[in-house]
């Protein structure tokens, strides 16, 4: 996948504090820093979306499903 350069604004306080994480070397520049930043933000936001669909469920629903599932005839499962 390539990478593409974009312009951000960032407050001079957190772009001071990236520039430490940056001298203190556990990131390598600040792209790397704000794209790690990025990333992580995007899973957690894809996790909460997991969570919230999650929540919709019915469990005792899926439950039955579940359990339908598995008393099906065993001759009917694929073999291994």
């Amino acid at each position: 996948m390539g990478t593409m350069k974009v312009a951000i604004t960032m407050d001079e306080e957190i772009l001071s504090e990236l520039d430490r994480l940056v001298k203190r070397r556990l990131f390598p520049n600040r792209s790397r820093a704000i794209q790690a930043a990025v990333q992580e933000k995007l899973v957690r936001l894809e996790k909460g979306r997991l969570a919230r669909e999650c929540a919709k469920l019915d469990i005792q629903a899926e439950q039955a499903m579940a359990e339908e599932g598995i008393n099906r005839e065993l001759s009917q499962w694929p073999p291994y």
